[in-house]
């Protein structure tokens, strides 16, 4: 008989049960509902990119510190430590656009008559 997982563990797998539930929740979503959750999602200091990539730089102190202890080989570490440094990047990037995710969710249900919006010519070409 296993022992049952500890209490982070089980944590952990609660979140990633959470994530899968809001990823489909998301796929079917409406626009403005999907703009509202993206807006979330990606909220620069406190949105679930925000967290994970704090998590990540957290298990990449843990893993430093037992790379330097000889229990994980450094490339653990080194790459814990790259992927929150892209993750951050990343976040970082992202957060110029999640005032227009929230205005696209706010626009959604103020009321007013919406005008048709109209691909960017980005958009269009590369649709060809």
């Amino acid at each position: 008989m296993t022992a049952p997982p500890s209490h982070p563990v089980r944590l952990a797998e609660d979140i990633a049960s959470l994530l899968k539930n809001l990823n489909d929740q998301l796929a079917q979503a409406t626009p403005r509902q999907a703009a509202e959750i993206l807006g979330t999602v990606l909220t620069y200091d406190d949105g679930v990119l925000a967290l994970v990539t704090d998590l990540i730089a957290t298990g990449s102190r843990f893993a430093q510190g037992q790379a330097h202890r000889g229990s994980l080989p450094p490339e653990v570490w080194l790459a814990m430590g790259r992927c929150a440094n892209e993750l951050g990047h990343i976040n970082a990037e992202l957060d110029g656009h999640t005032d227009a995710l929230k205005q696209l969710g706010a626009r959604s249900t103020a009321g007013t008559t919406p005008t048709k919006p109209v691909p960017s010519a980005m958009i269009v070409r590369r649709s060809r």
